[in-house]
């Protein structure tokens, strides 16, 4: 069969879902490594036995997804598959979930937190305790002259969590908490601006995790995270947002 035959189905996938399937394979296999370029496209439309309109939509898919790069004049490469870029479409889920379903995606953030919080505890070098000592110092300092504005309260706690979340050593999980930021800073801002102390409560817990973090003692990490995200998951459920209202508080 010529590769520019139009396309029909091939037993239960597409022509575009079979390169889609091979390059995969390829890339688990080794065949492709990180920062490889793909063979010519003419070349792996015939290797493939597909037209090159069905080559085009799977690398054009395969780039949605972050694994591939089209660079033009100079070919399609594999990314460098970091699990950041490869679960970056997680973030865009999230947001697209109703207010009401917020508890449910507080529930996977808690779980998640929760075990990068025990692996943290034993992984965290000097270096990384300084800088989360850092980020909470800056806090301490706006909440004693008052000054301390949500926005900025909101950057501090995703930078701590995501510190945190680096630390565990598995970058996969840490990726997986990145993605479920965004909608979780909204919520945080506006329990900040609803709730009257709820930055000084929050705070409380973070010193709370650190103290706990430092001790080396991973249950006792995990015990803290978990404590602490369970109260804003509570929250939101006894908070339920209505459709005019911003989004329920989250984290």
């Amino acid at each position: 069969m010529s590769a520019e035959t139009e396309d029909l189905p091939t037993g239960s996938l597409s022509r575009s879902d079979h390169v889609i399937d091979h390059v995969k394979r390829m890339i688990a296999s080794g065949e492709l490594r990180a920062g490889d370029r793909l063979p010519i496209e003419k070349e792996l439309a015939a290797q493939l036995g597909v037209s090159r309109g069905s080559l085009r939509e799977a690398v054009r898919s395969l780039a949605t997804l972050g694994v591939l790069e089209t660079r033009q004049g100079d070919g399609t490469y594999v990314t460098q598959l970091d699990a950041s870029s490869l679960l970056r479409h997680l973030e865009f889920w999230a947001g697209l979930q109703e207010a009401n379903q917020s508890v449910d995606l507080l529930a996977v953030r808690r779980v998640l937190e929760t075990e990068s919080a025990g692996l943290a505890a034993v992984r965290l070098t000097e270096e990384e305790f300084d800088e989360l000592e850092s980020i909470l110092a800056e806090i301490d300092a706006g909440l004693v002259t008052g000054q301390l504005e949500p926005e900025s309260f909101i950057d501090a706690d995703a930078a701590f969590h995501r510190r945190i979340a680096v630390a565990s050593g598995n970058a996969a999980l840490a990726a997986l908490i990145d993605s479920l930021m965004t909608r979780t800073l909204r919520g945080r801002l506006w329990r900040a601006i609803t709730e009257r102390d709820s930055l000084g409560e929050a705070h409380a817990d973070h010193r709370a995790i650190l103290a706990a973090l430092r001790t080396r003692d991973a249950e006792r990490a995990r015990i803290r995270m978990a404590a602490h995200l369970l109260g804003v998951e509570v929250f939101a459920a006894d908070h339920p947002v209505k459709s005019d209202e911003p989004p329920a508080p989250q984290g």
